[in-house]
């Protein structure tokens, strides 16, 4: 099994595969100022199993596109999708930098917490052209809040994603790439502790005897802990900031 079927099958059974909350993916909604007037085309990227991609459907005159590169992830959306009496989503098992979109064609391109698989720069620049004039790019991604931080937890974060950066460095990104800033906020710590950490830990032990306690496995779940530990030890020095924009 490599890393990544290993990654999927410790996050299937989570509400959510990275930090984030429901009242979160409602506040970005309304810096876009999408509403119900009118239908809209919306691809949500990276979704894993679907807590933003329902809100979405469920608050939305919305198509929703869901798009992920696992499968399974998706099953469990559309599982949930078929409880909750949803039938405006679709789902496609496919990388986020193939995207089967026409250019102009969306009117909505969001995604939590995922954009960092491509890089910040790239996918805003990759996405844009889907996107009409005046589309609403919505993403969520790891972000320094302040300008200076210790040297362990900025060693660590630079190492594992290079473009960590601050806001305004993020803005500026949007700006030059052709956005207009709509609204930007950093995701609050139950987003990362409770809505994320706290039912991930809870799994720990059931997730390492299903896989045997096999040494790849056991290397996950160590992973796991010494991020927690950072977060928990460097919490007010990042967070996920939440980046809403307009295609100008």
């Amino acid at each position: 099994m490599d890393d990544f079927q290993l990654l999927m099958k410790l996050h299937i059974e989570d509400e959510r595969q990275g930090p984030g909350g429901l009242a979160e993916t409602r506040r970005a909604i309304e810096f876009a100022g999408l509403t119900t007037s009118h239908s809209l085309k919306i691809a949500d990227i990276g979704c894993g199993t679907g807590a933003s991609t329902l809100v979405l459907a469920q608050e939305l005159d919305a198509k929703v596109t869901a798009i992920d590169l696992f499968s399974e992830f998706l099953e469990v959306l559309n599982t949930k999708a078929q409880k909750a009496g949803l039938k405006n989503i679709l789902t496609k098992a496919i990388s986020m930098d193939s995207l089967p979109f026409a250019q102009e064609e969306l009117d909505v391109i969001w995604s939590e917490g995922a954009i960092y698989n491509i890089g910040f720069k790239n996918g805003v620049n990759l996405w844009k052209p889907y996107l009409k004039q005046g589309g609403v790019l919505a993403v969520s991604e790891i972000t320094w809040l302040t300008n200076h931080r210790p040297k362990d937890i900025d060693d660590y974060w630079s190492a594992a994603y290079p473009e960590i950066a601050t806001a305004s460095e993020k803005i500026r990104i949007l700006e030059e790439s052709g956005f207009k800033l709509l609204g930007y906020f950093p995701l609050p710590i139950s987003c990362w502790s409770e809505n994320y950490y706290a039912p991930l830990q809870s799994r720990f032990s059931s997730f390492l005897e299903q896989q045997g306690n096999s040494k790849e496995a056991l290397q996950l779940i160590e992973m796991e802990k010494n991020e927690i530990e950072l977060y928990e030890k460097f919490k007010d020095y990042y967070s996920y900031g939440f980046y809403i924009a307009a295609k100008i």
